[in-house]
């Protein structure tokens, strides 16, 4: 049976949300990050209300300086900590997730980008919660081979790198990123380890809908499984500016545009975050069939 993701999924909701609390006392108690706090995601009430959290690991400070984005920036970070993946895996079964998404911050200080301590938390997670569903959402690891095997053999249900931004923009929104690098980390994933996976944009940073919609065939043709589209919203006046705002009728547009392409599923609206609705999209693009 084919469906899509009901509607009321894709409103915002408040970070004032009662449900906000227990759960950050939970990822407290276990020492961990969320990239739903860090980067001030519109949806945390919403996630947190029904017990699930975007799992940031590898520390809270990023090597790169993304003009979008609220997590802080450093050259030299802490060392990752040898006893994440058991904390997290502590925490998830604690709060009873069946879908876990765990994402990092870049790391370009460690020779692999932090890849093993990835492989570290999926294997952690599955020891102790055999039946959970682990979907990763990674940086480029600068397409370091090595890294990208030390990921692909640890085989995450579904793994999530975002472009972010059409190319053009890229010296604007992402300066220490490369455009083809990570369409090239989408295919390895795809092609040689044979994964789910997803990749998304955000909307508003000066991109036209023509040079969305080549960006979607060009993640389409290394045979990206899903695609999510939310709108940009600026975190401080210190960020880069909000262009336009995208109405749900554009949203839609691309949306259709995505599927007819051979999407397994695109999730678009304004308040759509790359991990927001993670198990309902995963499943809906099972459904419809994944791509070879």
């Amino acid at each position: 049976m084919k469906r899509d993701i009901p509607e009321h999924k894709k409103k915002k909701s408040t970070v004032k949300s009662p449900f906000v609390a227990p759960v950050t006392k939970v990822l407290r108690k276990h020492g961990l990050h969320s990239v739903c706090e860090a980067a001030h995601c519109p949806n945390i009430g919403d996630c947190f209300k029904n017990g699930t959290a975007t799992f940031l690991i590898l520390g809270n400070t990023c090597t790169r300086n993304c003009r979008f984005c609220n997590i802080g920036t450093e050259q030299h970070p802490l060392p990752p900590d040898p006893n994440e993946p058991t904390q997290l895996a502590d925490a998830v079964a604690e709060l009873g997730l069946s879908y876990v998404v765990v994402t990092s911050v870049t790391r370009d200080d460690l020779p692999d980008g932090g890849a093993q301590h990835f492989s570290n938390v999926i294997a952690e997670l599955r020891k102790k919660n055999p039946l959970v569903l682990v979907e990763v959402l990674t940086p480029d690891f600068q397409n370091n081979p090595e890294a990208l095997e030390i990921v692909g053999k640890a085989v995450p249900d579904v793994f999530n790198h975002n472009v972010e931004t059409v190319a053009r923009l890229y010296d604007k929104v992402r300066p220490e990123a490369d455009y083809q690098q990570s369409l090239t980390v989408l295919k390895t994933m795809k092609e040689k380890y044979r994964l789910i996976t997803k990749s998304g944009i955000m909307t508003g940073v000066g991109e036209t809908m023509d040079e969305m919609k080549q960006l979607m065939r060009d993640v389409r043709a290394v045979k990206c499984d899903i695609f999510t589209i939310g709108q940009y919203f600026r975190p401080s006046h210190d960020h880069l500016p909000v262009e336009k705002d995208y109405t749900e009728a554009e949203f839609e547009e691309l949306r259709q545009f995505g599927l007819s392409i051979g999407f397994s599923e695109v999730y678009a609206g304004r308040f759509v975050r790359s991990s927001f609705n993670a198990h309902e999209i995963r499943d809906v693009a099972v459904e419809r069939g994944i791509s070879e």
